[in-house]
């Protein structure tokens, strides 16, 4: 989840009982590590456009299974589950 703490805050995201890992978009270069290069990625944000610069970013440095979750918690909200806080 590349949104900032107050976001997830208001609207954590969980599948299957499980949060995501939260890494607000500006700290992606500094906490590179945290991510396993083996497993995909699924950037998060509010509605996809900061998810998709943090998915091309992480694709030009070396990650090759990186995702982004068009619509963002947004649309997840409106079509996946409704429990997720609209905002």
């Amino acid at each position: 989840d590349v949104r900032e703490p107050w976001e997830v805050a208001m609207a954590a995201l969980r599948i299957d009982g499980t949060s995501a890992i939260d890494i607000p978009m500006m700290q992606i270069p500094l906490r590179l590590a945290e991510l396993d290069r083996s497993r995909p990625v699924v950037c998060i944000c509010h509605h996809g456009g900061r998810s998709a610069q943090v998915v091309a970013w992480l694709a030009r440095h070396g990650h090759t299974s990186v995702y982004n979750l068009a619509g963002g918690t947004d649309r997840w909200s409106l079509r996946v589950d409704p429990g997720v806080p609209r905002y």
